[in-house]
């Protein structure tokens, strides 16, 4: 807010001073100290417990009042935080554009309070209405006794975070018409979780796919280098067309898939080339964790871990891989699932497709295998963890350290340090069921001449067992629920990871079916085949 208007509120107030109404002194104090923790004015008894309904109404009345007129920062007095109201209200007016701000509060649930905002956004001679519904919290004053509205930054716009502002101006990059490989468009109206995919997109390859910017009122991320996110189009730009590798069959599966389950996230890629055929989160804070999530994988691990342990000899397929009840690794004791039978003769196939546990934690002490063996096997045979993929977007690459100690047998099973992504653990199954690496990737490096990662593969007999392995377990393993029903030639493996701080697992999903490997996590818990199973399934149903 400009000096002149500052001083025209404090020039108002003086004049009701002068009056004699003690109301216009506290009030100016309150302007000027946020939550009112200032001496000055008239003297109230400060007050305890949550806000009564009188204090409720009256506080956000006056709150959206001051809104409504642009007075920034008399409506930043009535929160508790001025300083951070007062910058986004600011921005409101000043750098959105938005006009003729009409503020309607519904009903009142204990203090909060939903209300719906009418305005207008007008810039350089184009003008839009805007509308939206949000809501707040009034909360007392911890100094001062005082009902304020708890500041958020959703209070101004439910998608605005910490850090965000808003903005209206000529876009910075032009806008993109995404196609999926069978040229159809791709729209976050049709594929609502691929929005902040469309975003990532059109931040990179908006001037490259040869189209001019509009003007547009946009959420602007300034914490974390997010991708501009689009509210309202003033005026088009003209879109460039951008062609992705993504198959609208299995994005819609997809979509419909993570919807069964809060905080799961799906990929699924075609083993034969790396293009990734769909992407979906069901998240409620817009994070791509299907490409950029890190969590442990659980027992999903155990097939760079099988790998690991049929590369160096240690075992085979149809070699040995007892699984005991319990199984000891310097002074740490390993359990499997509950309920399941030891069984001391058992081959690593059996060991694979039931998920035993303590049959992985056993053989990684057998010669020659060094606390470098897991990561080895996961950077120059799966192509993971050296911060290099080049998928179009934002990515994470896996982490597979080396280490010593309790957490070399952990990481054996998908715990102690190993993380992993949905997108990483699609391709960790494309790669074991093909042999070659083959980095995922959603817009083809032809366009911007980016290089693919690289990485040695696994040997055809490898490969072959691993195969093998996972088509055991979808059909008479811990995956055979999950899978049934599927056709052609499957695959899979389950997984859950225990999260600290969490009352329930992680539960982790990969399968093949034909050129199809998808994988899924959710934070829903429990078996890798009752949550993540699911989602993978529906997708691998569709075929890509």
């Amino acid at each position: 807010m400009g000096k002149g208007v500052k001083a025209a509120v404090i020039g108002g107030v003086f004049a009701v001073m002068v009056g004699g109404a003690g109301y216009g002194t506290y009030n100016i104090m309150s302007a000027l100290n946020g939550d009112g923790s200032g001496t000055g004015g008239v003297a109230a008894e400060t007050k305890s417990g949550p806000p009564g309904t009188d204090e409720v109404k009256e506080t956000t009345a006056k709150f959206f009042t001051a809104w409504e007129k642009g007075a920034a920062a008399t409506a930043a007095s009535y929160t508790n935080n001025d300083a951070a109201a007062e910058q986004l209200l600011t921005a409101f007016g000043d750098d959105a554009h938005l006009t003729d701000v009409k503020i309607t509060p519904g009903a009142a649930r204990g203090t909060t309070v939903p209300y719906t905002v009418k305005a207008k956004v007008a810039y350089d001679g184009k003008s839009k209405p805007l509308s939206y519904k949000s809501e707040l919290k009034v909360v007392r004053g911890l100094t001062t006794g005082r009902a304020l509205v708890d500041w958020q930054p959703s209070v101004v716009h439910p998608e605005l975070k910490k850090d965000d502002t808003l903005v209206t101006e000529q876009s910075a990059t032009p806008p993109i018409e995404a196609v999926g490989r069978d040229g159809s468009e791709l729209t976050k109206e049709k594929y609502p979780s691929l929005g902040p995919v469309l975003d990532a997109l059109r931040d990179k390859y908006g001037e490259k796919a040869g189209g001019t910017p509009g003007i547009e009122l946009v959420i602007r991320h300034n914490g974390d280098g997010a991708p501009d996110t689009t509210l309202l189009t003033l005026a088009k730009g003209e879109p460039g067309k951008l062609t992705t590798t993504i198959s609208p069959s299995a994005q819609a599966a997809a979509e419909k898939a993570v919807k069964r389950f809060a905080q799961s996230s799906v990929v699924a890629v075609k083993p034969s080339t790396g293009e990734v055929l769909a992407v979906a989160n069901n998240r409620t804070d817009g994070f791509n964790a299907a490409f950029q999530g890190e969590a442990a994988p659980g027992s999903t691990m155990k097939i760079i871990t099988a790998a690991m342990l049929i590369d160096n000899g240690v075992t085979s397929m149809n070699g040995p891989a007892p699984c005991p009840d319990t199984a000891v690794w310097q002074s740490q004791t390993f359990k499997n699932l509950t309920g399941m039978k030891s069984n001391e003769s058992a081959t690593l196939a059996n060991s694979f497709m039931r998920s035993c546990n303590t049959a992985f934690i056993k053989l990684i002490d057998e010669k020659p295998l060094t606390d470098a063996s897991l990561t080895q096997e996961a950077e120059q045979r799966f192509g993971l963890g050296q911060d290099n993929w080049t998928t179009g977007i934002a990515s994470f690459d896996g982490s597979v350290p080396a280490v010593d100690g309790p957490d070399r047998a952990a990481g054996a099973i998908g715990q102690g340090q190993v993380q992993m992504s949905p997108l990483n653990m699609a391709s960790v199954t494309a790669t074991a069921i093909t042999g070659a690496f083959r980095q995922p990737y959603l817009v083809s490096p032809e366009l911007d001449g980016r290089e693919l990662a690289r990485a040695q593969g696994l040997r055809s007999s490898t490969a072959a067992q691993l195969k093998q392995m996972m088509r055991l377990t979808a059909t008479q393993g811990t995956a055979a629920q999950a899978m049934a029903g599927l056709g052609g030639d499957i695959g899979a493996k389950t997984g859950s990871a225990e999260v600290d701080g969490n009352a329930k697992s992680n539960s982790w999903f990969t399968g093949f079916r034909n050129d199809i490997a998808a994988a899924a996590m959710t934070e829903e818990g429990g078996h890798g085949g009752d949550a993540a199973g699911p989602i993978v399934a529906a997708v691998l149903r569709t075929g890509g």
